[in-house]
């Protein structure tokens, strides 16, 4: 069995290059030939009859496709990926699916240079969900594009400073403040999870942002919760983080391409080795 894995070729950090060897690794333990490749090696087409299938850790939605074009079986789907990859987008799927989440409302769309103009929405966005609101990009990794405004003022700078670009503003889940958890999912299935705390004030719990990891045994609730939002989402395998919320779990991000070296490190649990276990099968 032949595959290729591919990832960005201009992402190129220490994180990044860990993932590639744990999935390299795994993949030569269970005797599966992984062909490395970035996104770039793809420009001039797709070879005929190089590979069976593609570990896709990359966000390049229209290369996915072009390889499902080709024959090729993509893990995660191309679809999958595109509704991950935008968080209005994620949320419109779990609402479909009727899965538990904070209130959201999505930002009317705009046009570069353009703007909005009046911005009497955002100020509707507050009345409705509340401050502090949470106002995120709908592309973002990392919570790099993550905010949270304390009133109405402050909402419309950031909403000005982010411009033409898909906005959901969100619910703040106050008592979960800079906690979340992670729950990894292979083949509907929890195979390990992680509670994140950010103990240096951040309301945001990515551990790239300061948020401190510890090995999590998740509840029933949490597990079905998590297993059923990878379904609504056609995800082979996915990092899905849950607000422990006073009336019961939350479903905030669901994440096609999470980074497992840290959860790995904390749980003992390699993710890569299950994924391709899971390849193998699907095969």
């Amino acid at each position: 069995m032949r595959g290729y894995l591919i990832t960005n070729a201009f992402m190129r950090g220490g994180s990044f290059e860990k993932m590639r060897k744990l999935f390299m690794e795994a993949a030569q333990k269970q005797g599966v030939e992984l062909l490395s490749r970035t996104n770039a090696d793809f420009m001039r087409g797709v070879p005929a009859g190089e590979a069976d299938f593609a570990l896709f850790y990359d966000k390049d939605i229209r290369l996915a496709k072009r390889l499902e074009m080709h024959g090729l079986r993509v893990f995660n789907s191309a679809d999958a990926i595109a509704v991950c990859d935008d968080k209005t987008l994620t949320h419109l799927a779990l609402e479909k699916a009727q899965l538990p989440q904070p209130a959201y409302l999505l930002c009317p769309h705009t046009f570069p240079g353009v703007g909005y103009g009046d911005m009497q929405f955002v100020s509707q966005a507050g009345e409705a969900l509340g401050f502090p609101l949470v106002i995120k990009e709908g592309c973002g990794s990392f919570g790099q594009q993550v905010y949270l405004a304390q009133d109405a003022a402050q909402a419309k700078e950031i909403v000005a400073r982010i411009g033409a670009k898909p906005i959901v503003f969100q619910q703040f889940i106050r008592e979960c403040a800079g906690r979340d958890e992670r729950l990894f999912v292979v083949d509907g299935q929890v195979i390990a999870a992680i509670v994140r705390e950010n103990r240096k004030g951040d309301f945001r719990a990515n551990i790239e942002n300061g948020g401190d990891p510890v090995a999590y045994t998740p509840t029933k609730e949490e597990c079905d919760l998590a297993v059923a939002a990878c379904r609504a989402l056609s995800l082979d395998f996915a990092g899905v983080d849950i607000l422990s919320a006073r009336e019961g779990p939350l479903l905030c991000e669901v994440n096609s391409n999470a980074h497992f070296a840290g959860l790995m490190q904390i749980t003992g649990v390699n993710p890569a080795d299950h994924i391709i276990s899971y390849i193998r099968r699907s095969v």
